[in-house]
């Protein structure tokens, strides 16, 4: 069987030039990849990982830390990010993890069994031991969507973006405005703190009866959340604006208003944040913040490949723009 060694024999050259070129990659003389790309086609070269890793002290592996249970938000986000580690050559491998101690353990050690070159996190752990890991022994890491500090983060202003969403509802004329967000997670509090920051601006009062929490950000717990409000808020009629921490959260609010027997946005104006697929799709179509999704996941891919290769200094904090995306769910008072 033809090796990476056996064509970098034949070519003169290194065996990570040989390497580059069968794995795609830039920065090789248009010369020096013809000549390799001619012999693969001769051997009839496969690129093998385990002897590329050993050639390279590389496995061009990378954990991707998600959810145990992930919403549409995070798979489309996972699914950028696996293709575009695709292609800078890295083979993913996933851990999968819940919010709770004893799964974030797990997590941490399946981790550390395996040779990775670097690491992505789309879920936030809330036990610090597992940064204090990636910290100590100084594996490339990049968190997605959150912050912690020291890791490389790629996500968008969370807090204003929430409140620019509320203060949308407040220039259409809506005083009484609700919200319904999670209990865990970093981004569910950042939102739930835009909230009050923008009715602090509009001279609202900052009653916690406002704001329901549920356990999880699904459309399912959005309607749960719909219908505390209702009972919470004497059926409803005392509020005229809802924002959800997402879209998820936003649709099943929908539902449980019209479950209650009232209209959005005639009865009630509904925001929500993420701008998933679905969101243009429902009736009426959600009024949302929308995250460019797209970027997020290529430009933490990107940052992760470039703190493996040390070819640029990678910061610390990229925030990237959103937009406020008005549809049919939201009219004026």
């Amino acid at each position: 069987m033809v090796s990476i060694k056996d064509i970098a024999r034949q070519a003169g050259m290194s065996a990570s030039t040989v390497s580059r070129v069968a794995n795609g990659k830039k920065h090789v003389s248009s010369d020096k990849r013809q000549r390799i790309l001619q012999l693969i086609e001769e051997t009839g070269y496969v690129p093998n990982k385990a002897a590329r890793a050993m050639v390279l002290k590389k496995t061009s592996s990378v954990g991707l830390v998600i959810p145990d249970t992930f919403n549409i938000f995070q798979r489309e986000l996972f699914s950028i990010i696996e293709r575009s580690l695709e292609s800078f050559g890295y083979y993913t491998m996933f851990f999968f993890s819940k919010f709770e101690d004893i799964s974030e353990e797990n997590c941490l050690n399946k981790l550390k069994a395996e040779n990775l070159d670097g690491i992505i996190l789309l879920h936030e752990m809330k036990n610090s031991a597992f940064y204090e890991y990636l910290n100590k022994i100084g594996i490339p890491a990049v968190t997605a969507t959150f912050r912690f500090p020291g890791i490389p983060a790629i996500h968008v202003n969370e807090e204003q973006a929430a409140a620019d969403a509320v203060n949308h509802l407040v220039s259409l004329g809506h005083r009484d405005i609700v919200m319904i967000s999670g209990d865990g997670f970093t981004f569910g509090r950042q939102r739930a703190d835009g909230f009050f920051q923008a009715l602090t601006e509009a001279d609202m009062d900052l009653d916690d009866n406002r704001v329901v929490f549920v356990r999880n950000y699904t459309a399912e717990f959005g309607m749960y959340g719909m219908r505390e409000l209702l009972l919470r808020r004497g059926g409803g009629r005392n509020f005229t604006a809802l924002f959800a921490a997402t879209d998820e959260l936003a649709i099943g609010a929908i539902r449980g208003l019209q479950d209650a027997g009232m209209r959005v946005p005639e009865d009630v104006s509904v925001v929500g944040f993420d701008d998933v697929d679905i969101s243009s799709y429902v009736i009426p179509r959600l009024t949302t913040v929308r995250q460019p999704i797209k970027e997020i996941g290529e430009q933490t891919a990107l940052a992760l490949h470039r703190s493996i290769t040390g070819n640029s200094v990678v910061p610390e904090d990229q925030i990237l723009p959103y937009r406020l995306i008005i549809r049919e769910s939201t009219r004026a008072v």
